[in-house]
């Protein structure tokens, strides 16, 4: 007779040696936990698993909220919402030493709040602000060490697609997590600028001097870019306020930022298929890959693996502390090597069991979780936004841009060891809010 664990250790082999012959990470899983769940329970429940699972999906309102804010980040870039942001704050920090890489930071966290995407977004801001930065003198490697950093914030402030992710597989409140990652983002952004200050004063020859903005310039700056601003504000604030649900915000913040495009006369045929194309694809592939996790964590359950585990790591006497540092090195080796959605929901099946057991709140793991993946972004061998950024620049040395990061690195560790040794970081804001 199978023995249900060990099928679901073949069936965890099975799929990374899959994803290994570039099947995507979604297919994987699925053909895994479909094969899994037909060798234990017979092929024919497995057909009717398929049914009955890809119709959750399609028919869950948290993951509609998914590629409506994936459209409000399309339709934000194409109104150029992410240029404004730059040139506010390059009107404000660009005369400082370091100034131009501050402004590349705040243009990041600010276009994170209307993308929710770490890739996107330093993809855009490696277009709009690399080649300014390249341009006024900075060293190479540590521009675009920048851009990649700053990118991460993307998937860490509200409205982050991981988190909407993270909360339907663990069955959390969509605005408690945003709510739980605003601190850690300004922790986040002040901790990037706090890098930046330092490394201009230790190298002051790869960070120059820019120009000041006039206060016209300023004024102007401030007045282009009130439409990010009302953008951010109406869909984080009226989901904080509960005025909106996140589907209903997600909503509202798509058409918003269409009529913002449309009043700068940014929607041609074109550009409007581009963009409509490309969240269709991301959608899909977000899609794909929460129902190849839910076959897989459905198998998963039926065998009693997690449980098992579970079981194992209570028995082997380990300390919590140190199982927790193998997770967290297990999800900064995913986050090198997968992007943040698939690095996520390819061991939630696993890792949450586990944090329920060791009793953490969820809410703070799902936190933690996500600043984690955003540190193996950055880390060889591979760090998902460093080869973005060489991707854009293909003529900065994949090495220098490595050096680039790793200020930002250490920043995000001392982050980290912050929100280990203070939970109350993450979790004391939903508890105000909730009264």
């Amino acid at each position: 007779m199978t023995d249900p664990v060990m099928l679901t250790v073949w069936g965890l082999l099975a799929t990374f040696v899959l994803i290994l012959l570039h099947v995507p990470v979604g297919v994987a899983m699925g053909l895994t936990g479909i094969v899994g769940f037909g060798l234990l329970q017979g092929f024919g429940p497995a057909l009717s698993m398929i049914a009955s699972e890809t119709s959750n999906a399609l028919a869950s309102l948290d993951l509609a909220t998914i590629p409506l804010f994936v459209l409000m980040g399309s339709f934000a870039s194409l109104g150029g919402l992410s240029e404004d942001l730059y040139r506010l704050a390059y009107a404000v920090v660009g005369h400082r030493r370091g100034g131009l890489a501050m402004a590349t930071i705040g243009g990041c966290a600010g276009f994170g709040a209307v993308c929710g995407s770490s890739v996107a977004t330093a993809a855009t801001f490696g277009r709009a602000s690399l080649p300014s930065m390249l341009s006024r003198g900075y060293a190479p490697g540590f521009a675009a060490g920048t851009v990649a950093s700053g990118g991460t914030l993307g998937i860490l402030i509200p409205p982050s697609s991981i988190m909407v992710i993270y909360a339907v597989l663990s069955q959390e409140l969509i605005i408690t997590l945003y709510i739980a990652a605003l601190v850690p983002a300004l922790i986040a952004i002040t901790l990037h600028l706090g890098t930046i200050m330092v490394y201009a004063r230790w190298r002051p020859a790869d960070t120059p001097v820019g120009p000041r903005a006039s206060a016209a310039e300023r004024w102007r700056a401030l007045r282009e870019s009130w439409q990010v601003v009302v953008l951010a504000v109406t869909v984080i604030g009226g989901m904080a306020a509960g005025v909106f649900t996140a589907t209903e915000s997600a909503a509202v913040g798509a058409v918003m930022a269409f009529a913002f495009a449309a009043m700068r006369r940014r929607i041609r045929r074109a550009s409007l298929q581009a963009a409509l194309i490309s969240t269709a694809s991301t959608a899909a592939m977000i899609y794909v890959l929460i129902i190849g996790a839910s076959l897989f964590g459905y198998f998963a359950t039926v065998t009693q693996a997690p449980q098992a585990l579970v079981a194992s790591v209570q028995a082997s006497g380990w300390p919590i502390w140190a199982a927790v540092a193998v997770l967290m090195l297990m999800f900064i080796v995913a986050g090198a090597v997968f992007d943040e959605v698939a690095a996520m929901v390819v061991t939630m099946p696993f890792v949450l069991p586990l944090i329920k057991s060791w009793g953490f709140d969820p809410v703070w793991w799902g936190v933690i979780n996500v600043v984690i993946i955003e540190l193996g972004m950055l880390i060889p061998p591979l760090g998902m936004n460093v080869f973005v950024l060489k991707g854009i620049a293909p003529s900065i040395p994949l090495a220098a841009i490595y050096r680039g990061v790793a200020p930002y690195v250490a920043s995000n560790l001392v982050r980290l060891a912050l929100l280990l040794s203070f939970p109350a970081l993450t979790l004391w804001l939903p508890a105000v809010l909730k009264g």
